[in-house]
């Protein structure tokens, strides 16, 4: 499996923000997002083909109780399967990240959801062949409504515009399955100042609307650099 990096931080993001663990970034996507902050693992995928087992014991070396699977997109590597059995018979706690367009039969703790909304559809001038591609693969809902039925998990909805937020409206109401408590709408932006601008006036629309506002707090600790 080709992994992009691998790497011990904090959790900047949804229910175990705050909790060290240890990140396996995928190389790899189905997706192209216009606002894409790993390009090293989508646009321009970098990284080195491990086994399993390499992968495993690079993660027993960081010590960690919790492990993130993400990417990229995790879900496109069949090799997750055995992978998240290991870290299970490890009794290690497993987020996949995932946006949700790929099923696989895996086992984890918590499955991070994250559809991309409109506003992630890059423009044809910087990816002239992907924006139909994007459009067309982004929404599965019947993959969304397995992976809800088989796991404990969160949603995470990047928001750029207070347009976005009527876009998730819509997306719940036809996805009434899905538990409101755990939908958070987190701001797009690559830097503090871009973050606290949306954090202004999305943190009053979730209270109202009963939606948890997910900071991005990889960024304030660190900025926008890889291995956070």
């Amino acid at each position: 499996m080709r992994i992009a990096e691998i790497y011990k931080s904090l959790q900047g993001e949804g229910l175990l923000t705050g909790t060290e663990a240890v990140f396996v970034r995928t190389s790899g996507c189905n997706l192209r997002c216009r606002w894409c902050d790993t390009p090293h693992a989508s646009f321009k995928p970098e990284g080195e083909d491990l086994s399993v087992e390499e992968v495993l014991g690079r993660t027993r070396l960081l010590g960690c109780s919790h492990v993130v699977l993400t990417g990229g997109e995790p879900m496109l590597l069949a090799e997750l399967i055995p992978l998240c059995r290991g870290l299970r018979e490890r009794r290690l706690h497993v987020t996949i990240e995932t946006a949700g367009t790929l099923y696989l039969p895996v086992v984890c703790e918590l499955m991070s959801i994250s559809p991309k909304l409109s506003n992630s559809t890059p423009e044809e001038r910087d990816a002239p062949r992907w924006p139909r591609r994007h459009e067309r693969t982004r929404h599965a809902p019947e993959v969304i409504r397995r992976l809800i039925a088989e796991h404990d998990y969160q949603f995470k909805f990047v928001i750029d515009t207070p347009e976005d937020c009527d876009e998730v409206e819509r997306y719940l109401r036809d996805m009434p399955e899905i538990d409101r408590r755990r939908v958070m709408m987190m701001p797009q932006g690559r830097d503090v100042g871009e973050l606290a601008e949306r954090a202004e006036w999305m943190t009053p629309y979730c209270q109202r609307q009963g939606l948890q506002f997910c900071p991005r707090r990889q960024i304030e600790w660190f900025g926008p650099v890889r291995r956070t």
